[in-house]
């Protein structure tokens, strides 16, 4: 097993394998900061690379086994396959090679608080609020986001060493790599079946997260969700639990919607009244995902009236509930929304902001996703006043030909006629340029390139 000092820099250069991810970045950018000699290659030049290369890392685009320097230490991602030339020359060298989520636990031992967010939904919007309390309270995290979040300048943050704050994703059981010493958990649903065998499989791996946590240490877990509560019994640590009644430690009451369908509620903490709380981001899921940040941070000691105050100056993270702009009096959003419960919680939300007609334009994230919940998505909808669904968005997986978009037009019809299919962007810019009208809300929808839908509509915009 790998180890190392963050300080002894007994492994001195680390080579990534995927550099420009937005984990594997955020992480490189770390080790940069602490004087590591970082370099590593990526398929495409971004901005993430160019942010990274202008700190002093390396990078190669594109991958070569000329590419792998004489180097301490290898790190790859889920994505990279076992013929990857850069990985198949540091197995020929004997280079000692970790996954991303193997060095993201060994970061997290180096800390002397390890926050761990985990859930099926929500995670960035979480961790984004627990690391902006804790930032502008005076705690000074060092922070690693799966998104980008303007009030950090992007998606990581170097502070102290004794607060670390991460996401934590359980697909292929990636968390269980991680040394948390407070672990909390969203919500447990059905998602990435092409790894997991069922729901069951999903919630034994999420206690077996729930289980590293050390008894010193803490879980915050959200007891509204069945699935959450099937984990507490197996746990040995100290559990806060948050929800919707008093039979939480935590839980919401007089929950009201203002007119852009953001939350006013109080807080009660053990038959205490905690507080009253704002928030600037829409949604009843987002109030739930406060409520754990809520309870994080009065958990570690910060003060009331500083969590009220940094909860409400929260604007989100980049691709949750996004206002992109306007095309004349056409508002155009962008949503990272791929699973149905997610689909479902963000049109309530944009249902709640004043519109005339709701469209949705939804990219299906992943084959196996699309066909093992294809149900599910079909009736997710309801919400929208027109829904267009584009191309399935591949990601990491190979077209079989057994699911295609068509499918699942098909399927939504059955519970709302205004449904089309398009195959490209540039139709769908066209029609709703065509055929949206004032104060409608544009919503483009799905985890994989389908902002940039929204970016060509601001674009063409005059």
């Amino acid at each position: 097993m790998v180890d190392f000092d963050l300080d002894k820099h007994d492994v001195n250069h680390i080579y990534f394998i995927g550099i420009g991810g937005i984990s594997m970045s955020a992480i490189a950018e770390v080790l940069l900061t602490f004087g590591y000699e970082v370099s590593g290659s990526d398929m495409k030049a971004s901005s993430i690379t160019e942010k990274l290369s202008k700190k002093g890392a390396k990078i190669y685009i594109g991958h070569n086994a000329h590419n792998l320097p004489s180097c301490d230490l290898v790190v790859y991602t889920a994505a990279i396959k076992s013929d990857n030339p850069e990985l198949v020359k540091a197995k020929k060298k004997n280079i000692p090679i970790v996954s991303r989520a193997e060095i993201l636990g060994l970061l997290m031992k180096k800390f002397k608080k390890s926050i761990a967010v985990s859930g099926t939904h929500g995670k960035t919007t979480t961790t984004s609020m627990i690391s902006i309390i804790l930032e502008y309270s005076d705690f000074d995290p060092t922070i690693l986001i799966g998104g980008e979040l303007d009030q950090i300048g992007g998606n990581v943050k170097v502070g102290n060493r004794e607060y670390f704050v991460t996401e934590a994703c359980e697909y292929v059981g990636s968390f269980l790599k991680f040394f948390p010493s407070i672990g909390i958990i969203l919500n447990i649903d059905k998602d990435h079946l092409d790894y997991f065998k069922d729901i069951d499989h999903i919630v034994d791996t999420f206690t077996a997260f729930a289980r590293l946590i050390p008894k010193s240490g803490l879980l915050i877990a959200f007891k509204d969700d069945p699935n959450v509560e099937k984990v507490l019994s197996s746990v040995d640590c100290p559990i806060i639990t948050y929800g919707s009644d008093a039979s939480c430690d935590y839980w919401t009451e007089n929950i009201h919607f203002n007119e852009n369908g953001f939350a006013d509620f109080d807080v009660f903490h053990k038959n205490s009244f905690l507080g009253s709380f704002s928030l600037n981001i829409p949604g009843k899921h987002n109030v739930n995902n406060a409520l754990a940040a809520i309870a994080c941070c009065h958990s570690l000691g910060v003060p009331i009236e500083k969590i009220i105050k940094n909860l409400k100056n929260f604007h989100g993270t980049h691709r949750r509930f996004d206002i992109l702009g306007k095309l004349g009096d056409i508002t155009i959003v962008d949503d990272y929304a791929h699973h149905p419960t997610e689909i479902k919680a963000t049109l309530k939300a944009a249902a709640k902001v004043p519109h005339n007609k709701l469209w949705c334009i939804f990219q299906p994230h992943t084959y196996t996703r699309t066909k093992a919940l294809l149900n599910d998505f079909a009736n997710s909808f309801d919400q929208a006043d027109k829904i267009i669904i584009a191309d399935i968005y591949a990601a990491r997986e190979k077209d079989t030909g057994e699911i295609h978009s068509k499918d699942l037009v098909k399927k939504i019809k059955s519970y709302n006629k205004n449904v089309i299919y398009m195959d490209n962007f540039e139709k769908i810019v066209a029609y709703v340029k065509d055929k949206a009208q004032p104060k409608d809300l544009v919503l483009t929808m799905g985890a994989g390139d389908i902002y940039k839908v929204g970016q060509m509509l601001l674009n063409k915009k005059g």
